[in-house]
């Protein structure tokens, strides 16, 4: 951009007429520096003062030929270095290709985000059945342990010594051999005793039945 000239430009009262054509005084703020344009043109500015165009100046270019009146060219609202500005203006098509190109972009993200969450909840799953069979694995383990448990403490109980014939540690054979002998003695007491009644009984008498006979 050529450089701008300071003070007031001769061509000032020039420029500000032809802008009060397009533009209300009102709107035209105070002169900046001028520009050389080279060729004998030169851009006279002036700030705007219309609302939402900070940093934007009026522009009249005015061209000026050796023996001739200066002349303006061009009246226009332009930016200034540090104006905002509109993003650079993009044919419809041209946007319309972006968009849909845009939308497949983000349609395959969202496929792979879908593939993503399926694979972690099989990854759930999977978790979930090994965890239900460490689950199952430690209750027959426990189960085991404690059928081992039973069988150990029946163990460690104490066991009466029993022979056959004996109930409850009792000897019923040898109580009945000597219920056995018990009767076999009273037998053979009731026999003696007999005997030696019957000889009593004789002796007592001390007679000869056959003595009376004989007498």
């Amino acid at each position: 951009m050529p450089d701008a000239v300071a003070g007031t430009s001769r061509f000032h009262d020039l420029a500000r007429r032809a802008l009060t054509e397009i533009t209300p005084d009102e709107t035209i703020g105070a002169e900046a520096p001028e520009v050389d344009e080279g060729d004998g043109v030169v851009s006279v500015r002036f700030a705007t003062l219309l609302p939402g165009y900070p940093g934007w100046f009026w522009t009249v270019s005015v061209a000026q030929v050796e023996g001739e009146e200066p002349t303006v060219l061009e009246v226009e609202l332009l930016p200034g270095d540090h104006a905002l500005v509109a993003p650079d203006w993009v044919p419809w098509a041209d946007r319309l290709a972006d968009m849909k190109a845009q939308e497949a972009r983000d349609g395959d993200e969202d496929d792979t985000d879908d593939d993503d969450d399926e694979s972690d909840d099989d990854d759930d799953e999977s978790d979930d059945d090994e965890s239900d069979d460490d689950d199952d694995d430690d209750d027959e383990s426990e189960d085991d342990d404690d059928d081992d448990s039973d069988d150990d403490d029946s163990d460690d109980e104490p066991r009466s010594v029993v022979h056959g014939g004996d109930v409850d540690g009792v000897d019923i054979d040898g109580l009945g051999g000597d219920d056995e002998t018990g009767d076999d003695d009273a037998d053979g007491d009731d026999q003696a005793g007999g005997d030696d009644s019957h000889d009593d009984e004789w002796d007592g008498e001390d007679v000869d039945p056959l003595g009376g006979r004989r007498s």
